[in-house]
C-alpha cells in the first residue's frame, strides 16, 4: 500500500549543534512530530561535547569518540541538515540569514549555539590571539602546533592562556601534559616548554570554593605553570615573529601562542535581530527557555540567560536543558501550554588534571585529583556520547 506523505503545517529550524539542539534532534528522532519540517543550521558537520574536549587535547580521546556527528543525527531525526553559519534573524518575516544560503523559513526557531571569549575590548587580542571558542578553530590550531612540535621539537616553545577560570586552568593542565609527554617521549629537557596564566584575580577559579582552587594552585606550581594572579591583560602586540602579552601591572611576557579564555560573550546578531539580550548579548529567556520578547523564539545552552535563575555557562546546564527544550519545542508548535524548566542549585564539576587524574568540587565541597574520579568522568562523558552513536535503527 502506497503512503500518503503527511502535509507540512509548520517550520522547527534549529540554530547551532550545541548540547542540547542534539538531544533534542534524537529525542524528535525517537518520537517524530507528524506535519513538522525539522532543519538543522549548523557551521560544522560534527559538534565538539565540550566534557571530553580536554581530555581530546591532552591525547586522551580520537576525534570521533568526542564529537557529535551531525549528519547521522539529523538524518535519524528527519532533519534537513544545511551546513552554514546563522549571521541573523529577521522576526518580522520569521526568517534565518545565512553566510552562504538562502533564508531559512520558520514558524519556531531556537538557538544553541555557543558563546565565544569576550576579546574586543583588549588591543591586539581579537589579531593575535586563539579564542577557545569556536572550538574546531581551536583544535585545528593545537593540531598545527603538535606537527610543528614533531617537526622542530628542540625549538623552546612558551605559550600563554589569558583566563584563570575552569576552562583555563583545565587547558593549561591538559595542554602542559600532552607537551611534556611528547618531550619526554623525544627525550627533550622539560625546561624547554613554558606555560603562562593570566588572570586578573588574585586566585584562580573565583566561582568554585577555597580548596578546590588551593588543590589546584598548587599543582599548577609544581608542574612550573606560570601563575600571573592580580594581573590584568591590557594588550597584546607582534614583535618580529613573537606574540607579547601586556598587563597593566606593567609586567610583559613574550610567548609564541596566546590563547584567550576570558568570560564569555554572544555574537552581535542576537541582539542586532531585536532580541532581549543580556548586558553580554546572551538570549534572555524565561523558565520555559523561550525568548522574553519573541515567544516563536526559544534558546537554550551558553546563549541563554534564564532570567529567573540564571546559570553558570557550562556544558552541564546545556546537556540538563535538552529534554526540556525538546518538549517545550514540541508543545509551542502543538499550542500547548509549556512546562517550566528548573536549573539545579548545585552541580557536580570533574576537573581533568591531563595526567589521568580528576578534581571533583560541589558546591562547599572537594576531592582529589584521583584516577578513580578521572575513571568517573570518562564513565559519564562516554554514556553521555553513546547515545548519539548507537541510534535505535528505525523501521521503514
Amino acid at each position: 500500500m502506497q503512503q500518503i506523505s503527511q502535509p507540512i503545517d509548520q517550520d522547527l529550524v534549529l540554530i547551532g549543534g550545541g548540547h542540547s539542539h542534539a538531544i533534542v534532534l534524537q529525542l524528535f528522532g525517537i518520537n517524530p512530530l507528524p506535519g513538522i519540517r525539522l532543519t538543522l543550521i549548523s557551521n560544522t558537520p560534527h559538534a565538539p561535547y565540550s566534557g571530553m574536549l580536554p581530555g581530546y587535547v591532552a591525547g586522551f580521546y580520537k576525534f570521533d569518540e568526542c564529537h557529535i556527528n551531525l549528519r547521522k543525527l539529523a538524518q535519524f531525526a528527519g532533519a534537513k541538515l544545511i551546513i552554514d553559519e546563522a549571521i541573523g534573524l529577521d522576526l518580522a518575516n520569521n526568517k534565518v540569514l545565512c553566510a552562504n544560503s538562502l533564508p531559512v523559513a520558520f514558524d519556531v526557531v531556537s538557538v544553541d549555539i555557543g558563546s565565544t571569549p569576550a576579546t574586543i575590548s583588549v588591543p591586539g587580542a581579537t589579531e593575535f590571539a586563539i579564542p577557545a571558542k569556536p572550538v574546531p578553530q581551536l583544535l585545528a590550531i593545537w593540531h598545527r602546533l603538535l606537527e610543528e612540535i614533531a617537526e622542530i621539537p628542540k625549538k623552546p616553545l612558551s605559550l600563554a592562556i589569558v583566563g584563570g577560570g575552569a576552562g583555563g586552568v583545565e587547558l593549561a593542565l591538559t595542554m602542559d601534559a600532552r607537551l611534556r609527554q611528547i618531550l619526554e617521549q623525544t627525550e627533550l629537557p622539560a625546561d624547554i616548554l613554558q606555560i603562562h596564566i593570566f588572570h586578573r584575580d588574585g586566585e584562580i577559579m573565583p566561582s568554585y570554593n577555597g580548596w578546590v582552587r588551593r588543590r589546584l594552585q598548587k599543582i599548577l606550581r609544581k608542574r612550573a605553570i606560570q601563575l600571573h594572579l592580580g594581573e590584568t591583560v591590557c594588550a597584546v602586540e607582534k614583535q618580529n615573529s613573537s606574540l607579547i602579552v601586556h598587563s597593566e601591572s606593567g609586567l610583559s611576557v613574550e610567548c609564541d601562542r596566546i590563547f584567550w579564555v576570558t568570560q564569555a560573550s554572544a555574537p552581535a546578531w542576537l541582539q542586532d535581530a531585536g532580541l532581549a539580550t543580556d548586558e553580554r548579548g546572551f538570549i534572555q529567556v524565561s523558565e520555559f527557555l523561550q525568548s522574553i520578547s519573541h515567544p516563536q523564539v526559544f534558546a537554550a545552552g551558553d546563549v541563554a540567560t534564564i532570567i529567573q535563575n540564571p546559570c553558570p555557562k557550562a556544558g552541564v546546564f546545556a546537556v540538563r536543558q535538552g529534554k526540556p527544550l525538546y518538549e517545550n519545542l514540541r508543545r509551542s508548535l502543538l499550542a500547548e501550554s509549556l512546562k517550566p524548566y528548573q536549573p539545579q542549585k548545585q552541580y557536580l564539576s570533574l576537573i581533568g588534571t591531563g595526567t589521568g587524574s580528576a578534581i571533583a568540587s560541589r558546591g562547599a565541597w572537594g576531592f582529589g585529583p584521583s584516577p578513580l574520579l578521572w575513571w568517573w568522568k570518562d564513565w559519564i562523558d562516554r554514556r553521555f556520547m553513546a547515545q548519539f552513536n548507537a541510534l535505535p535503527v528505525k523501521s521503514k
